[in-house]
């Protein structure tokens, strides 16, 4: 039985799982000096630009922390929505890893914007207070929601216009890309973002994340950081090679588009189910929809979701690269057995 926790909670695109088998043979140099490994960096600059800085590493974490930190002075910080992955959901990661601070905004949709950001600016110059340099967001939103183009373009405007940068949490990025019918390069290249935290983990790969720099400038001690971080992989060409076969052909697309689609199917079927209603339209592959309890702890009893306020019994549901209608028509089921409709 297929679990609805996570995207994470998938397995590996065997597109994946050969590319790694295939450098499994014989030796090859190690800390990212193999060719796989700069094949995965032309890959990725066929994809936003020839003119980035790309570190892999092991996970989401790692890329935003390390990425992050190699912008930060200690006595900076990072502005970010309260929902954010590095505010919710890295154990103090980067302020343990920087010294630097976190400064968060009330949302209710994952959103923020430059106006959001201005109370944080009258504090620059004042040595009692942390100095805001990074707005950080996430595309996908961790509440499922999508800044389109001219939202990210405006943010990087606000942000250079007060001597700030742009990173992107892009751990569902190519779930965002083919939600908007854009590139990775309209989405992220032009429209001015400084640094990307690249995902593939939660679309079939199975380990490895990539920290993109769009300003070199920026990020010349990357290298020394990433060391320092401890994600300097010896065998890297192993996290290369899921980059490679990921990139190539169009996999990322196929699998965020599956799961992009199944995520409308499911809230399509939900939504007729009396005790179910939905928050919102899903606008990639994250359902977020209120339950009653009741039926949350008989469905629980048979498949895996989180229930992400107890007060309100909102649930989430989230569908993979493969997932398919199968999957969602065996929860359908057993939730309108629940209810008596079946």
């Amino acid at each position: 039985m297929k679990m609805f926790m996570s995207d994470n909670n998938s397995g590996v695109h065997p597109k994946v799982m050969e590319a790694m088998l295939n450098v499994n043979s014989g030796h090859d140099y190690s800390y990212g000096n193999d060719n796989t490994t700069k094949e995965a960096i032309n890959k990725i600059k066929e994809q936003l630009g020839a003119d980035v800085d790309v570190y892999f590493v092991t996970t989401g974490t790692a890329a935003n922390v390390i990425g992050l930190s190699g912008l930060l002075m200690p006595y900076e910080a990072v502005v970010c929505a309260n929902t954010a992955h590095i505010n919710v959901d890295e154990c103090g990661a980067l302020e343990k890893f920087s010294g630097a601070k976190i400064l968060q905004i009330p949302t209710e949709n994952g959103k923020i914007c430059g106006e959001g950001v201005k109370s944080f600016l009258h504090s620059l110059g004042d040595e009692h207070q942390s100095q805001p340099r990074i707005i950080s967001i996430s595309q996908t939103t961790e509440t499922g929601t999508l800044y389109s183009i001219e939202e990210i373009k405006e943010l990087a405007e606000f942000a250079h216009e007060n001597n700030m940068l742009l990173h992107i949490d892009g751990a569902r990025i190519a779930n965002a890309v083919v939600a908007l019918d854009t590139t990775f390069k309209e989405m992220i290249t032009d429209t001015g973002v400084d640094l990307l935290s690249f995902g593939g983990t939660k679309n079939g790969m199975m380990i490895g994340e990539a920290i993109v720099s769009l300003n070199k400038d920026l990020s010349k001690a990357f290298k020394f950081y990433r060391k320092q971080g401890m994600q300097l992989l010896s065998k890297m060409r192993f996290v290369s090679a899921q980059f490679v076969a990921y990139l190539s052909g169009d996999l990322w697309r196929e699998n965020a588009l599956n799961a992009n689609n199944m995520g409308k199917y499911f809230a399509s079927s939900l939504s007729g189910i009396s005790g179910i209603t939905l928050k919102s339209e899903p606008e990639t592959n994250m359902i977020f929809a209120y339950m009653e309890k009741d039926l949350i702890k008989s469905l629980q009893k048979k498949f895996d979701f989180y229930v992400i306020d107890e007060e309100t019994n909102l649930v989430r549901l989230v569908t993979s690269f493969d997932t398919n209608k199968e999957d969602i028509d065996k929860f359908i089921k057993f939730a309108k057995e629940i209810k008596g409709i079946i």
